[in-house]
């Protein structure tokens, strides 16, 4: 699975319905509309198949809203092999993320303390953590600086996740399967 991110995206509605069709003439649609903030999607990308998998939008991008998307996708095969990629992004090695996985693999370490001592010591000690082979749910990151890598970054999906200044109609995701947190 690939997982990434698109924040900032602006939830926008229509201010008066669009104008229907009559003969000689084409819907037309209202340029004006109501600003309704932004959001963040977040998707899984299975590589072999192409396909999104366990969508989430919500409001902000936290290190829990990120375990919680780790945790519906999880949950929708729980007994199975997980490797997500993603980029190094400061949620993707949290203290959450790794309690979360040792908690889901039936770990018992003593996982220390944040900031002081054992795994939860720095982001580089989660990270390897996470990146262990030996898990059923593990991360593997790309370089620094290399977020490209990640097949989410490649041209098609790009364009999915739309360009600087996008947004994304309010009635459109009241129609797109997404979890809305």
């Amino acid at each position: 699975m690939s997982c990434d991110e698109k924040t900032g995206i602006q939830a926008r509605e229509h201010a008066q319905p669009a104008l229907p069709v009559r003969p000689g003439r084409i819907e037309r649609i209202e340029y004006e509309d109501v600003r309704h903030g932004t959001l963040c999607l977040t998707t899984n990308l299975e590589i072999a198949t192409g396909h999104i998998v366990s969508p989430t939008i919500g409001p902000r991008r936290t290190e829990q809203d990120f375990v919680d998307h780790i945790a519906r996708t999880v949950d929708g095969d729980p007994d199975a092999r997980w490797i997500f990629v993603l980029d190094n992004l400061n949620t993707h090695s949290s203290e959450a993320l790794v309690r979360f996985v040792a908690s889901r693999c039936g770990l018992d370490v003593p996982l220390g303390a944040k900031g002081e001592s054992g795994v939860l010591r720095t982001m580089e000690t989660r990270a390897a953590f996470l990146s262990d082979p030996s898990h059923r749910i593990r991360f593997v990151y790309t370089p620094k600086h290399c977020s490209w890598l990640n097949p989410h970054r490649t041209p098609n999906w790009a364009r999915i996740r739309g360009g600087r200044g996008s947004g994304v109609f309010c009635e459109g995701l009241r129609r797109f399967p997404l979890r809305i947190t």
